[in-house]
This record gives C-alpha cells, structure tokens and sequence, in this order.
C-alpha cells in the first residue's frame, strides 16, 4: 500500500509521513488511510492540484509539508510536546480536509466535508505568487488558505469545489481582508 502511486509524482507513503509530527513520534503514528474512499479523494487532489503544480514547477522544488491526517496523526496533532510543552500542531480536523473519509468509532466522518488537502510550498517561490499561479491555472480546488508570503499554502480539492480563500490574522484568525483581489479571481475563474 505504501507504494500506492496517488497520481504522476507521489507515493501514498510519501503523503501520509510528510509531516514533522510523524516523524517525530513515529514509532507510534499509522499514517495511512483505512477507507478506500480516502486513497480515492487523496488521488483526485493529486490529480488535479499537485500533478500541475508540480509538471510546472519541478518535482525538486516542490515540499509538501502535511498531506493525509490519520487518526492517530490527527491524536498527536492535538497533544502537546512533553518537553517544550507547545503543542504539536493546529489543526480544524471537522473543516480542513486533510482527514479526507476516514470515519470516528461511531462511523461519521470525522470532515463532513469530505475531499482531501494538504499543505506544500515550492522552494525559492513566494507563497502568494504561488497562489497567483493556481488562480491563473483556474485549478478546481475547495479551499485555499495562504499563510504568509514565506509559508506553505493550504489547498483541498472536494466536490464542492467552493474556490474559497482565506488568510490569517497574525493571532490567526481567518480573515478575508486584504485579499479580494485573489477572491474576484476565484469567483470568475472557476
């Protein structure tokens, strides 16, 4: 399974142990999707989101950063680190997609809004100019969340395909100000 190609490029190992979590605690993280439903979703957004970027870009100059949240991922995501005490990551698993179709215990998806995501940058490229590129490339992506200029964006790709941005504040609030422009783009470029 590890060896799963999602679309031209990545392997299903490659985006499930990208993360710097993983490999910190990864004795005690199974990365991997357990619905099939979620291998399926993770193709797609390669096929339709990373496949591009990267056949414009260049396999080396593309860095994911977090792809598949497993369930166990998405445990350690939410604790904090024993030793700096800060926690491991933030994470909105219920909005962000990158839980793809995994379901809960109780069988509910643990994202309703189903679809896939996962967060790269490409090196030695500013994140909004990267944004700009996808805009223009009229990708169908779900949402998109820009960081900052020197960040990694966040990018899902789902049935909705909303074409919805957001940015942050510096407390990291989600805020539309400041980028209307990339938000007239989306709306007429879908």
């Amino acid at each position: 399974m590890k060896a799963t190609k999602l679309g031209k490029y990545l392997t299903l190992e490659e985006f499930c142990t990208c993360t710097n979590t993983y490999k910190k605690y990864t004795a005690n993280i199974d990365p991997f999707p357990k619905n099939l439903e979620t291998i399926a979703a993770i193709k797609d957004l390669n096929q339709f989101i990373i496949d591009p970027v990267i056949d414009y870009f260049g396999r080396d100059r593309f860095q994911l950063t977090y792809g598949f949240c497993s369930p166990d991922l998405k445990r350690f995501l939410e604790k904090k680190d024993p030793v700096t005490g800060i926690k491991n990551g933030r994470i909105d698993p219920a909005r962000d997609q990158h839980v793809s179709h995994e379901r809960n215990r109780q069988g509910n998806y643990y994202c309703k809004r189903l679809g896939a995501a996962c967060d790269f940058a490409i090196a030695e490229f500013p994140s909004d100019s990267l944004v700009d590129w996808i805009l223009s490339q009229k990708l169908p992506f779900d949402s998109l969340y820009f960081y900052g200029r020197d960040r990694p964006i966040h990018i899902s790709y789902g049935s909705q395909h909303k074409r919805d941005i957001w940015t942050f504040t510096p407390t990291g609030q989600p805020t539309k100000k400041g980028i209307q422009n990339w938000i007239e783009l989306a709306k007429y470029s879908s």
